[in-house]
């Protein structure tokens, strides 16, 4: 069963908008899909369904709720895709941190699932990495995470599971970049790495023209057996 809800901000201000798609049953773990710049559109929403019919609740909440609520950008349009990286511009990560924050206390207190996940895309592959450095997320999983080369100083703070998919042709995180991200976390205890040789961003869309159905089904099977590893 999927709907549109809300759940309480960090600060108790307002409310966060969200999709969220329930199992049948009660759900085995919870995860948090973020999204790309895109918002919660069709894409992310198929995402979300996915996760329930596997046995999670699966919540993507609205990350430009606070200057653009419910926007739904189609990445292959190029008019809604400059529109996107105007928002993304506007967008405050650390907020974003503390909206990752409030998603996971309404999980564990009123949804009353104990373990929770997460996985982003692109903006959301950042929020990833940065629920898995300033939350206590179970475990998280970014695609293509943008600017994640900025902040590896926050790599010790890693306490629980993280796994980053890293399209090798990515042309928004270019070859300085993905070293940078290896120098700073091949060896790190929780991190795990995949590199997707000729690939590029976006690989991993449900749906358009970026998708790689070869490269996106590895990268999912992994994020799968992953999460179920770790969220058990």
């Amino acid at each position: 069963m999927a709907t549109n809800t809300a759940f309480p901000a960090l600060d108790g201000s307002a409310t966060i908008p969200a999709y969220v798609a329930r199992p049948e049953g009660a759900a085995k773990a919870a995860i948090i899909v973020i999204p790309e710049i895109f918002g919660v559109n069709p894409g992310i929403r198929q995402k979300c369904d996915s996760w329930a019919r596997d046995g999670y609740l699966a919540i993507a909440p609205d990350i430009f709720w606070r200057f653009a609520p419910g926007i739904e950008l189609d990445p292959d349009v190029p008019d809604q895709l400059q529109e996107a990286f105007g928002y993304f511009g506007q967008y405050d990560p650390d907020l974003g941190v503390q909206d990752i924050e409030a998603a996971i206390r309404h999980i564990r207190g009123t949804e009353g699932v104990g373990k929770v996940g997460l996985v982003g895309y692109c903006l959301g592959g950042r929020m990833a990495y940065m629920a898995a450095a300033r939350t206590d997320i179970d475990a998280s999983v970014g695609y293509y995470g943008v600017m994640i080369d900025q902040m590896l100083g926050e790599a010790h703070a890693i306490a629980n599971p993280l796994m980053l998919h890293i399209p090798t042709a990515d042309h928004f995180v270019g070859p300085e970049a993905q070293a940078a991200i290896h120098a700073g976390l091949d060896s790190h205890p929780k991190v795990t790495l995949h590199d997707y040789e000729g690939l590029d961003h976006g690989f991993a869309a449900e749906m358009g023209d970026r998708r790689d159905e070869a490269g996106a089904q590895l990268a999912d099977s992994r994020t799968r057996a992953f999460l179920a590893a770790n969220l058990a």
